[in-house]
């Protein structure tokens, strides 16, 4: 049985990604135009199929599967890391400004620890 506060984490996982998705679809835009159709193309690929899965993960709440929810939580973790590791490139070429790259990691951090804390809490109830 899911706790109501590890649904709630579930349920904040939507706005916050969506928050996260617009505000980094407008710093696509400000990408030079090269960039923009190379990196920028996988960047928002990676940012819907983290929704996806989100979306997906929050449908489970009726599941008792807590392996396929553990799964699909370290599939988003995955696909943030590698947004991580395209923001880190984005600013070592200068394609976005110091203060982008730090809103756009602090909008990860909270999804980030949200996750966090929904893996910790699957991975201890799925042990017993």
């Amino acid at each position: 049985m899911v706790s109501k506060q590890e649904q709630e984490n579930k349920l904040a996982l939507i706005p916050k990604s969506e928050k996260y998705i617009e505000y980094m679809l407008d710093v696509m835009i400000k990408l030079p135009r090269t960039e923009k159709f190379s990196i920028g193309t996988e960047y928002k690929q990676s940012m819907y199929k983290m929704l996806n899965k989100v979306m997906i993960l929050n449908k489970t709440k009726n599941l008792n599967n807590e392996k396929e929810i553990i799964s699909t939580l370290n599939e988003i973790d995955a696909e943030l890391n590698t947004q991580r590791i395209y923001l880190r490139i984005m600013k070592k070429y200068r394609w976005i400004d110091a203060k982008k790259f730090k809103v756009s990691m602090e909008l990860i951090y909270e999804i980030g620890k949200i996750l966090g804390g929904l893996i910790k809490y699957y991975a201890k109830n799925n042990k017993k």
